[in-house]
């Protein structure tokens, strides 16, 4: 359990830097625009799930690891694409810690993942029926 506990904290940890991170980049770092940019706006979903990450929602954190992926994409395309080199360093950061809190998310869901197939294995074995 003492690796579940640091996986649960890499994941918030990940997620609010995540967070932070952008917002970071999109108004003062990197901004597109002078002033910043309404691009700071890509933080608002991972608020979302953020509640749930904290208080170890296995749900939450199941449907929150594919909606990070998002993010990955999008720094993965920024760091290819942006001209600035800044931005461009910004993006890498957003893929390493979008890849940290996937990493991090399954990792602290795996042994639940396991008890539920054991489980259901073993309903099942307790309700097969015979064949002719």
């Amino acid at each position: 359990m003492e690796n579940q506990k640091f996986f649960h904290a890499g994941a918030i940890a990940s997620l609010v830097a995540l967070i932070f991170w952008l917002v970071a980049w999109e108004m003062v770092v990197a901004p597109i625009h002078a002033g910043g940019s309404l691009l700071a706006l890509k933080v608002l979903p991972l608020l979302i799930p953020l509640r749930g990450v904290l208080k170890r929602e296995l749900y939450t954190l199941q449907w929150s690891s594919m909606v990070i992926l998002l993010y990955f994409a999008e720094g993965a395309v920024r760091a290819w694409a942006d001209v600035a080199e800044m931005s461009r360093f910004m993006a890498w950061g957003e893929i390493v810690l979008s890849v940290a809190y996937f990493a991090c998310a399954l990792l602290y869901l795996r042994p639940y993942k396991k008890a539920a197939k054991k489980l259901a294995k073993e309903l099942l074995d307790k309700v097969k029926v015979p064949h002719d």
